[in-house]
């Protein structure tokens, strides 16, 4: 098994992390067919890759054997973010036929945690998703894995994200707060509902605590109808 070392630039406090745990917990009353999970975000920038990272940290820390696949073909940040320095292959190689899953998939130093990256930022990222072979990933490790959580790009940006929630059992919103109105969330969950119906719920991101900040602010009044709320205030994308 090819191993790797994660070495986040940011830390989140105990507080911070119960409420990764308090997501974590929120998902698994959604029932166990939620194993394979798309999160995305509405704009760049929101906190969709460090929500879905302390996610699946909030899995694996659980007992859950727990794959992150980075789908972000385009502009990931999450080599550096994270300060991996070896030289791996990831997903790009796979979908496009020139590796193998055993060779694009990591153990980590975190227990119960592995991860596929992205590999080379390839000229047709929607198609490779799209392609037989991610859906012939996603079966194979449904196998082997609890819980599988899809980190992609913003759907406001491009459609890459729709594409992998159709393959996935759920999906799971992004939002960085008083950045998007109303209107704007709305129309990225209808996009994410013409792909698939099923999704988790809205996560509220950058919420700053000192001015009370918690699960949805007023801007968003009765649109946890989606979901539950969540308020987290650190991250950048």
């Amino acid at each position: 098994m090819n191993k790797l070392t994660l070495d986040p630039l940011e830390t989140i406090d105990s507080r911070e992390k119960e409420m990764f745990r308090t997501l974590r917990t929120n998902i698994e009353f959604t029932g166990v067919e939620n194993q394979v999970i798309t999160v995305t975000s509405c704009y760049p920038n929101d906190g969709k890759t460090t929500v879905s990272y302390h996610l699946a940290c909030a899995f694996a820390e659980a007992g859950k054997k727990t794959l992150l696949i980075d789908a972000d073909l385009r502009k990931s940040i999450f080599i550096s973010r994270y300060q991996i320095r070896q030289e791996v292959r990831g997903l790009s190689h796979l979908l496009s036929g020139q590796s193998q899953l055993d060779e694009v998939l990591y153990e980590t130093d975190i227990k119960n945690l592995y991860v596929i990256l992205t590999g080379v930022f390839p000229i047709n990222p929607t198609e490779l998703l799209g392609n037989q072979r991610f859906g012939a990933l996603l079966s194979s490790v449904r196998q082997g894995f609890d819980y599988i959580i899809i980190d992609t790009p913003p759907i406001g940006s491009v459609i890459d994200a729709a594409v992998t929630a159709k393959q996935s059992d759920a999906s799971l919103l992004v939002l960085a707060s008083d950045v998007v109105s109303r209107g704007e969330a709305r129309h990225m969950v209808d996009q994410l509902k013409s792909a698939n119906p099923n999704i988790l719920g809205v996560v509220l991101n950058k919420v700053d605590s000192k001015s009370g900040g918690y699960y949805y602010g007023k801007r968003y009044k009765g649109y946890n109808k989606y979901g539950y709320g969540y308020g987290y205030e650190q991250s950048d994308e």
